[in-house]
């Protein structure tokens, strides 16, 4: 699998990373180790999880693989927190005693002495930004943490936090946000803002939940993520009129090339500007290799073109001048 550097750092990490969000709760960890085998053995390297996954089992699971099926340095480990909340003092949020109280509790569910990449998960509106990067300062200082990025932030917080920590131990490397063909708000601030300061885009979702599959065209299939309990107003976000007539587009594209909608769909958001890596989630290997297989794709011009055109978004003023 190709591999690209995030960001301006000297990072590298497969084009293609692994999500972790349903281990632990729609994914046991039998599956899970088989996905995660099957993955770093075709060459992907960047594993993606969550203190929040499944309650922490997430980080439990994948840490219960390490050393185990996968040596430990065979991944780049990726966690988040600033989302987990609980009772305590340090119970959740970005303020540095709830950050480094996080880290630890990530640590020792996966087992390891570093994290290679730790991002925040999210905006915290209570906590000024400057104390929530001092943590991750001070986490790169302890060895506990190696590089470190940013989720779900708009492009004036990206940037702000960009500019914040550009004196600080690491710079930020990546921003990991939605972005799909159904999904492309962050071309008006957050992509721009992230090419300005060299953050690599890691995009969740790059699949639109799963719709751009095509999947869910006719009905909602008994074992997907929209039967399921846990996931299915999540799936229900992107199925609007405006998202079939993409997918339609999409699967259109792909019976023309022989392939499948999920490799249409994923190397499209793949080969974006400033994309370094989507992260795939799966039910179960065979899944998780369907999205794989997209490796093995390049988009014709043609085709991106009319993709482009399908599901583009008015970016309007100031982001796109007015005559």
């Amino acid at each position: 699998m190709e591999q690209r550097h995030l960001g301006r750092s000297g990072l590298r990490v497969s084009r293609l990373g692994l999500g972790t969000m349903t281990w632990g709760t729609d994914t046991d960890a039998d599956e899970a180790a088989s996905q995660l085998v099957a993955f770093v053995d075709l060459g992907g390297t960047l594993v993606d999880t969550a203190d929040v996954y499944g309650n922490g089992e997430s980080e439990r699971i994948l840490g219960g693989i390490l050393g185990d099926l996968v040596p430990r340095d065979a991944i780049v480990l990726a966690t988040k927190a600033v989302a987990r909340r609980d009772a305590s003092p340090f119970g959740g949020g970005a303020s540095r005693g709830a950050l480094l109280t996080a880290l630890d509790g990530s640590l020792r569910r996966l087992g390891v002495d570093h994290i290679d990449l730790w991002q925040l998960h999210a905006w915290d509106v209570e906590v000024p930004i400057e104390e929530t990067l001092s943590a991750v300062d001070t986490a790169v200082r302890a060895g506990k943490v190696r590089y470190a990025g940013v989720c779900n932030y708009s492009g004036w917080q990206l940037a702000t936090a960009a500019m914040a920590q550009r004196s600080g131990d690491v710079p930020l490397v990546s921003t990991q946000v939605e972005y799909s063909l159904l999904e492309r708000g962050i071309e008006r601030e957050v992509l721009p803002a992230a090419a300005h300061h060299g953050i690599g885009l890691l995009p969740w979702a790059p699949l639109g939940r799963g719709v751009l599959t095509g999947k869910y065209r006719a009905a909602t299939p008994a074992d997907s993520r929209g039967a399921s309990p846990h996931y299915a107003a999540y799936v229900e976000h992107h199925r609007t009129d405006r998202a079939a007539r993409i997918v339609q587009a999409v699967v259109t594209a792909a019976d023309g090339l022989a392939t499948s909608a999920l490799s249409v769909a994923l190397a499209w958001v793949r080969d974006r500007p400033g994309v370094v890596a989507p992260i795939v989630g799966a039910r179960d290997t065979g899944q998780l290799l369907g999205s794989l297989i997209s490796e093995e794709l390049t988009l014709p011009e043609a085709i991106r073109a009319a993709l482009d055109d399908v599901s583009g978004i008015d970016l309007g003023y100031p982001e796109r001048r007015l005559g």
